[in-house]
């Protein structure tokens, strides 16, 4: 055999064992990165954190549940603030909901608690962000959600802006439950109509 028979076989061989290592990949992915959204209904609110864990979504065992409930979390801020730390407390998991994140979220929501009725249907700056009932929060994932093991970026559509906004969340392998990480989804929206002066 020739020294450009013996290339030939050589790469051919590599390129055949790639092709199938392509294809192997591509088959265990289907599925994986892809633009969908999932919506969750609640006839009411939770007040405290054992209503929040009574709900079936409380079980975690999806980056969508735990996003949603981190809505209804954020719902309770403007009522009472403690009630909401204790939900986003159990929403971290082994980590606590910290000083840090507490003084980010009192700043975010500083005489702007409609910032996060917007994420919920029905709600819009025409009629002052109020939701419509039974409550619907839609939770979306994009192909780059899950780029990264044990971790997701999900998003949270909100009536006063153009685009969904951020959550992120990271998996503890050992119980397969996806924690809350960072709450990125508090930038600001299009005023409500009652305290827009251009409206």
């Amino acid at each position: 055999m020739s020294f450009l028979e013996s290339l030939k076989k050589a790469v051919f061989s590599v390129l055949k064992t790639e092709t199938r290592k392509a294809v192997n990949n591509a088959v265990q992915n289907i599925g994986k990165g892809r633009n969908y959204t999932e919506k969750f209904t609640f006839s009411a609110l939770p007040s405290s954190v054992e209503e929040l864990k009574a709900l079936p979504e409380a079980k975690l065992d999806t980056a969508f549940k735990t996003t949603a409930l981190v809505i209804l979390a954020l719902s309770r801020y403007e009522a009472d603030p403690d009630a909401a730390i204790a939900m986003l407390n159990f929403l971290k998991g082994p980590e606590d909901f910290n000083g840090r994140e507490q003084s980010f979220l009192k700043d975010r929501l500083a005489d702007k608690s409609y910032k996060v009725r917007s994420f919920f249907g029905g709600a819009t700056p025409e009629n002052n962000y109020t939701p419509a009932t039974p409550y619907t929060v839609a939770v979306s994932e994009n192909p780059y959600s899950f780029d990264e093991e044990n971790w997701a970026t999900m998003y949270v559509t909100s009536g006063g802006a153009d685009n969904p906004r951020p959550i992120k969340l990271r998996k503890k392998p050992s119980t397969g439950e996806w924690f809350l990480n960072d709450i990125q989804c508090l930038a600001d929206i299009r005023l409500p109509k009652s305290e827009d002066k251009w409206a």
